[in-house]
Order: structure tokens, then sequence, then C-alpha cells
């Protein structure tokens, strides 16, 4: 059984004495400001970094060896000169008037002790991992970097159960949940996940996280279809700005990136609009990813330099032409007829190659090729469906797809 009691101390604008003025104080004395204590530093010396500090009038200095009464009104105290009879001169002074006293190069005389720690950046920063090991430092540090490291990819609950003793506003983040693959959302997205009180997603984002989430975690699903919007995006604006009014952290998850064709900068104005504090989380969007999936790079030296993004259902004719600038679509299986027609109209080599790429790093992950001529045709044969991202251009002549279509075309012109 460890006579360790651990517990955080309230060090702001109360004295905390450091003897010492070497690397190891100067690690405590960094710490001790930041926590907004009052520092008074014994050494007859200073490391640069203390130094600095004392001539900006950061912390006191007291330009001397140490001696008794140094300690008088702290609340904590440090000493780490490297000394010993000074280090135990410290210790046995600060035990005399019942104040903790942390010995640095001595554990055993010790009466406190500093944990290895670490805070997480951002809203999350009121979370703290702390980590006392059998003061074993090294393994303490190794064990705080492991949940550190856990929390920061969202692996671990974050989400407030108790209200902050500020009541307010709420946060929206706008999460980029990438191609569909959850293995492709992001750290930062992960652990606003894991703080979240309400999730407001899309029908394309990675919707198995979901299942990752504390029960009581409100899902609002507004998916859409082709065609089909049962929840309008004024609609999903004013759920953001509900939500977030009545002191909630939002996460609205979406597929891909929430500035490519989401709507992302529709629901950035609409949460400003309200007064809230707004983060945008950028996404693995799909009009890279998934022909990258199936092979396709969207620019290739010697093939392609440049790409445009579209939906099919506009624009489609206004984009730089030739098979040497690549054509990403993305919401246009059902319109792919009219689109390669207009693309032709508008002088596109009829022979141009064309991949559709079905549920891109999903199960059922599929490629269809063929050209601007005949891949419509194609598509309605292979049954192809929704969601899928088509790619116009000769970079789809890198892909296996193509490859296996052209083996498969010479083999029928052999026979």
């Amino acid at each position: 059984m460890s006579d360790l009691y651990p517990l955080g101390l309230r060090v702001r604008d109360r004295l905390v004495v450091v003897v010492g003025g070497g690397p190891v104080a100067a690690r405590r004395v960094r710490g001790l400001l930041e926590a907004g204590a009052r520092v008074r530093v014994v050494a007859p010396v200073l490391d640069d970094e203390l130094a600095a500090a004392a001539a900006a009038g950061t912390v006191e200095h007291a330009a001397r060896a140490y001696r008794s009464g140094d300690l008088d009104g702290a609340w904590v105290v440090h000493t780490a000169t490297g000394v010993g009879d000074v280090d135990r001169a410290v210790a046995a002074d600060a035990e005399a008037q019942q104040t903790f006293c942390v010995v640095a190069a001595d554990a055993a005389a010790a009466t406190a002790w500093v944990p290895a720690s670490a805070g997480l950046p951002g809203p999350e920063g009121d979370v703290v991992v702390s980590v006392h090991a059998g003061r074993d430092p090294r393994r303490a540090a190794r064990l705080r970097d492991g949940v550190a490291a856990a929390l920061d990819a969202g692996e671990l609950p974050l989400r407030r159960v108790r209200p902050t003793d500020a009541p307010g506003p709420g946060r929206v983040a706008l999460v980029g949940g990438g191609p569909g693959d959850p293995g492709l959302l992001t750290g930062r997205g992960r652990r606003l996940l894991a703080s979240a009180d309400v999730v407001v997603v899309d029908r394309l984002a990675p919707r198995s996280v979901l299942t990752t989430l504390a029960d009581d975690v409100e899902v609002i699903d507004v998916g859409k279809t082709a065609g089909n919007h049962p929840v309008p995006q004024e609609r999903i604006n004013e759920l953001l700005v509900e939500h977030a009014l009545a002191g909630r952290q939002v996460v609205r998850l979406k597929g891909g990136d929430p500035y490519v064709l989401g709507r992302g900068g529709e629901e950035l104005a609409a949460c400003r609009a309200a007064g809230l504090d707004v983060e945008v989380v950028p996404g693995v969007t799909s009009a890279v990813s998934v022909p990258a999936a199936a092979g396709i790079p969207v620019t290739h030296r010697g093939v392609a330099a440049g790409f445009s993004v579209l939906t099919a259902h506009e624009a489609v004719a206004s984009v730089p032409g030739g098979p040497e600038h690549t054509l990403v679509l993305l919401m246009g299986v059902t319109r792919l007829a009219t689109t390669t027609r207009a693309l032709v109209e508008a002088g596109r080599p009829a022979d141009t190659p064309v991949a559709v790429v079905e549920d891109g790093f999903g199960p059922r992950q599929r490629t269809t090729v063929g050209t601007l001529a005949d891949i419509a045709e194609r598509a309605a044969a292979a049954e192809v469906r929704p969601p899928a991202v088509t790619v116009v251009g000769d970079v789809v002549r890198l892909s296996p797809a193509w490859a296996a279509h052209v083996t498969a075309a010479e083999g029928v012109s052999e026979s």
C-alpha cells in the first residue's frame, strides 16, 4: 500500500519558494508560473531561463545561498540545488513549519513529489494527466505519455459529466470525417467526438465511430440521399445553433471535408452570426482519397498537372478541357449520361478514360471504367450505386481497373 495521497494544488497567487538556480529548478519554475504561482527563487547563480525571468520581474530572486527564514509564507517548497546538505536543510526547515517540500535529488527526504504531467491543448485543456509511479520518474513519464496519447486520439472519454462553473454557450466543431473509413478520421476529430454532447451526422460520415459514444450523447441524423433531403440545410444550421446556445458541445460530423462541397461555410456563417465559437477540423476529402483507393492519382507527372472538383449537377462544361486535366465529379451517378454528353459537347475527346469508384474504402468498393462515350452505359449495366466518385482524364489509365479493362478488350479482339 502506497503512503502517497495524490491531489491537485491551486497555487495561483500563492507563494512557492524554489531553492536552486539550475535546469531542474527552471523546469519547476516554468510549471509553477503556468499555474499562476508567485515564485521566489533562492540561488547565488541562475541559468539563462531563470535569469531572464528574474530580469523581467516574473520571479523574485534572492541572489545568495539559502538560509533559514527563506521559506516564510511559502505554501510549497521545491529544492533542487544539487548539494545534499543544502537540500536536507531546506527539507528540515519546511518540515518544521509544516510546509510540503519537493526534494529533486532525494525523493526519500521529500514530503511531496511532482508527478509526470501532461495537459491537452485547446478547449479540453482542463484535462491534466498526472502519474506517480513509485518515485520512478521515467516509468511515470512513459505511462503519462501513453495515457495522454490515448486522450489526444479520442480513445478515452473526454466528455464533461458535471457542468462548468461558468455557464454560457457551448461550442460547435465542424468535423470532416473523411471518405467513411473510421481510420481516416483525424485524431482531432476523434477527440472532439469524445467530448461531444450532441453529434449532428451526415449519411456519408464514418458512422461506426458513433458506437463509441456514451449512451446519453444525442445523435441527430440529418443524412441526405439524391432527391431526398428530409432535414433541409437551414434546419441543420438551426440545430447547431440551438444546441450550442443551450450550453452543449456540438460536433457536426460530415463526410469528406467540411469545405469541399460540404456546405461547411454556410454552417460556419450561421454559427458565427449567433455569436458562437466554431472550430473547423479538416477531413480527408473523397475527391482525392476515393480515386487513390482505386489506384488513381488525381495528378501525375507527365499525365495530369491539375484537377478540378465539381458536383455532376453543375458547370461541368466550364472546367479546363483535355484528358491531361483531371475532372473529379462528386454525387453524380444518376446524371452520369447527361454529364458525359455535356463534356463531349464541350470539346473533350469521346475516348477520354473515365472511372466510377463506388463506396471508396467501404465494404463494396468497386471500380467501373470506360470512356466518355460508353461509361454511362457500362455503369448502368454494372448497376453502379451511390456513393460514388467519377474521375475523368488520362490518370484513369494508371489504375489496375483500366489495365484489366484493356486486357479484357484485347482478349475479345483476338478472339
